[in-house]
C-alpha cells in the first residue's frame, strides 16, 4: 500500500505544468502598400509582358485586401533587386521589427529581457546566419546564456508551430520564460522579372509583419493545451519557395482551397482525437487567413456560419497575408474579447502541412 501511494505521488508530481501565454504583441513596418497604388505600380512594372497582367489583375480586387505594410518604400519595387540587396533589407528590417515587437511582448508580460531563458525565432522569408536574435540580443539586454532556437522553412504554419515549440520549451523547463518572435518580410520576394500566376498572387497577397509572445509555466494567461501537425503525402510542391539567382520565387498551387475543402476537416479531427477531444469540445476557432477563398473554404469545412471568421477577414484586409505572423494577429484580436473556453487554432504551410493547437481561457 505504501509503495502504491509512493508511485501515485510520483505520477502526480511528474504531471506537466500548464503553459500560459503571458503576452502577445504584433507589429508592422512603416511603409504602407495601398492596394489601389500597388495595382497601378504592378501594371507599370509588368507592362513589358503585354496584356498578361491585365488578364490576371482580378486577383487584386478579389483578394479582400485594402492595404499591407512593407519594410521598403514603394519605389524599391521598381528596381531589379538581387540576393545581396534583398538579404540586406531582410536583416535590417527583421532586426528593427524584432526590437519593436519583442520589447512590446516583454512589457505586456512584465518581464525584462534578462528574465528570458530561451528565444524561439521563426522566419522563412530571408536567410541570416547568425540568426536574427543574435544580432540584437545583447543590445536589448538578453543574457549571454539565453537559449537560441531559430526555426526556418515553416512558412505560413510557423506562427502556430512556433507557439507549440515555445510552449514545449517552457513546459520542459518549469519556472523559465520563453520568448517567441515570428518575423516574415514577404514583400522582399517580389519578382518584377516574372509574369507567372504564383508571382501575381504573391504580389497581390503578401505583406510584412511580426508577432511576439512570452510563454511560461508560471503566471496567468490562456493555456496552450494540445498541439500537433499533419503533413499530406505527395504535396511537397503545393507551396514554398523556388530559389534562383534573383532570390526567392513564390510557389502557390491553385489546388490549396480544394485541399482545404477535401482534407482539412479530417486532419483536424485526427489531431483532436489524439488529444482526446472532438469538434464538440471546441468553443471558438482562429485560423491563418491565407486568402479570401481559403477563409470561405474554412467556414464551409468547419460548418461555421458565414462571416464567423470575421477576425480573419479583418486581418487579411488590413495587413494582407504576412505568412507566419498572420494567425497571431488573428489570435490577438480574438483574445482581446476575453472569451472563455477552448479555442482551436490552425494554419497551413509548406510541406504541405497543417499545424494545430488548442488554447484554453478560463
Amino acid at each position: 500500500m505504501e509503495n502504491r501511494s509512493h508511485v501515485t505521488q510520483e505520477l502526480i508530481l511528474s504531471k506537466p505544468s500548464p503553459v500560459h501565454l503571458a503576452s502577445l504583441a504584433t507589429a508592422v513596418p512603416p511603409h504602407v502598400l495601398d492596394t489601389g497604388h500597388v495595382v497601378q505600380q504592378a501594371r507599370r512594372i509588368f507592362a513589358r509582358f503585354g496584356s498578361e497582367f491585365d488578364r490576371m489583375a482580378a486577383v487584386f480586387t478579389n483578394s479582400g485586401i485594402k492595404c499591407r505594410y512593407s519594410v521598403c518604400p514603394t519605389q524599391w519595387f521598381d528596381q531589379a533587386n538581387g540576393w545581396p540587396e534583398r538579404s540586406r533589407q531582410f536583416l535590417d528590417g527583421a532586426k528593427a521589427l524584432f526590437r519593436q515587437v519583442a520589447a512590446d511582448a516583454l512589457q505586456q508580460a512584465g518581464v525584462s529581457a534578462s528574465g528570458i531563458d530561451a528565444i524561439v525565432t521563426v522566419s522563412s522569408t530571408g536567410i541570416a546566419t547568425p540568426s536574427i536574435e543574435a544580432h540584437v540580443m545583447h543590445e536589448m539586454g538578453f543574457r549571454d546564456d539565453v537559449l537560441r532556437v531559430p526555426v526556418f522553412g515553416l512558412g505560413c504554419a510557423g506562427g502556430v508551430t512556433g507557439l507549440a515549440i515555445a510552449g514545449q520549451l517552457a513546459q520542459a523547463r518549469p519556472g523559465q520564460k520563453v520568448l517567441l518572435v515570428v518575423i516574415e518580410l514577404c514583400t522582399l520576394a517580389f519578382r518584377p522579372d516574372e509574369m507567372s500566376k504564383s508571382n501575381i498572387v504573391a504580389t497581390a497577397l503578401f505583406g510584412d509583419g511580426a508577432a511576439a509572445a512570452v510563454l511560461s509555466a508560471d503566471g496567468d494567461g490562456p493555456v496552450i493545451e494540445h498541439h500537433g501537425q499533419h503533413t499530406w503525402p505527395g504535396t511537397i510542391n503545393i507551396m514554398g519557395w523556388r530559389v534562383d539567382d534573383q532570390g526567392f520565387g513564390a510557389i502557390f498551387d491553385r489546388s490549396i482551397p480544394d485541399l482545404v475543402l477535401k482534407d482539412m476537416r479530417g486532419a483536424a479531427e485526427g489531431f483532436q482525437a489524439r488529444a482526446g477531444l472532438t469538434m464538440d469540445d471546441i468553443d471558438q476557432f482562429s485560423f491563418h487567413p491565407g486568402g479570401s477563398k481559403v477563409i470561405q473554404a474554412l467556414e464551409q469545412v468547419f460548418a461555421l456560419p458565414e462571416g464567423e471568421l470575421e477576425d480573419e477577414r479583418s486581418v487579411l484586409g488590413d495587413f494582407g497575408n504576412m505568412s507566419a505572423p498572420t494567425v497571431l494577429f488573428v489570435l490577438r484580436k480574438a483574445l482581446q474579447r476575453r472569451q472563455k473556453g477552448r479555442r482551436f487554432v490552425g494554419a497551413l504551410g509548406p510541406g504541405f502541412t497543417a499545424s494545430f493547437l488548442t488554447l484554453v481561457t478560463e
